[in-house]
C-alpha cells in the first residue's frame, strides 16, 4: 500500500491549483510540510514543476478529493497503486558529457531556492564537487556572470522523485551523510608528524639508530 504520491511536490502543485483542500490536507497526502505547500501556492516555491493529477495516475478518488474539500478535518487517503516502480538501485551519478555544461546552472537553482539541502545532498543531485558549489555560493565561480538559475530536473540532471527526496529529508532534520574527501598531507604538515614521532620515541628512551638499522636490514 503506498503511503505517498509518486511525485509529491508535482501532485502538491495539482492540489493547489485545481482543488479547495487545505493547505493541510495536501501536506499530509503529500508528505510536506504546510509552509512548503503555502510557498507553492504562493508561487515562491515549485517554479516550472508542471502539476501531477492524482486522479489520473490512480492514485487518489475524485470521491476521496470532494469529501475532503467538504471537510476540512478530513485526512484524504492515498489509493493502491496499478503501477509498479522498479526498486532504483543506488550507485554514482552519471552526468552526460552534453550535460555536463549545465550543472553550474542547476547549482544555482537549487542554492537560491533549496538553501536548506547540504552540500553532499546537492553532490548526489546533480553529480559535482564541493569546491563548485562553495564558488557558487560565494559567487567566485569563473562563470558566475552569465550563469542562469535552471531546475536540474527540467535539465535533466535529476529526476523530481530524488529532488523531493533531498528536499523531504532536508526539512525533517535527517542526518546526512556527507562524501569523504581525501586529500594529501602537506609536506611541512607530514615532516612535523615525523618529527614529533620521533621526540616522543626520544623520551621514552628509544634508540633510534637501532630502530632505523633494523628496518633497513629487514627491507635488504
Amino acid at each position: 500500500m503506498s503511503t505517498s504520491p509518486l511525485m509529491p511536490k508535482a501532485t502538491a502543485v495539482w492540489l493547489v491549483e485545481n482543488t479547495s483542500l487545505s493547505f493541510e490536507q495536501i501536506a499530509e497526502f503529500c508528505r510536506l510540510h504546510p509552509l512548503e505547500v503555502k510557498a507553492i501556492a504562493d508561487g515562491d516555491s515549485a517554479q516550472g514543476i508542471r502539476g501531477l493529477d492524482p486522479i489520473n495516475s490512480g492514485q487518489i478518488t475524485r470521491d476521496e478529493i470532494i469529501k475532503g474539500e467538504a471537510d476540512s478535518g478530513y485526512r484524504i487517503k492515498v489509493q493502491e497503486s496499478r503501477v509498479r516502480v522498479p526498486e532504483q538501485k543506488k550507485g554514482p551519478r552519471y552526468t552526460p558529457v552534453s550535460r555536463r555544461h549545465d550543472r553550474p546552472n542547476a547549482i544555482l537553482w537549487i542554492l537560491r531556492n533549496h538553501a536548506e539541502l547540504k552540500d553532499a545532498q546537492i553532490m548526489r543531485l546533480v553529480g559535482t564537487t564541493k569546491s563548485t558549489i562553495a564558488q557558487l555560493r560565494d559567487r567566485t565561480h569563473w562563470q558566475i556572470n552569465t550563469l542562469v538559475p535552471q531546475d536540474p530536473v527540467t535539465l535533466g540532471l535529476c529526476s523530481q522523485i530524488d529532488l523531493d527526496m533531498e528536499v523531504g529529508r532536508a526539512s525533517k532534520g535527517q542526518p546526512v551523510q556527507e562524501e569523504p574527501i581525501n586529500t594529501l598531507v602537506p609536506a611541512d604538515q607530514s615532516t612535523r608528524i615525523h618529527e614529533d614521532q620521533a621526540e616522543r620515541a626520544r623520551e621514552r628512551g628509544v634508540d633510534l639508530s637501532q630502530v632505523f638499522a633494523k628496518f633497513g636490514k629487514n627491507e635488504g
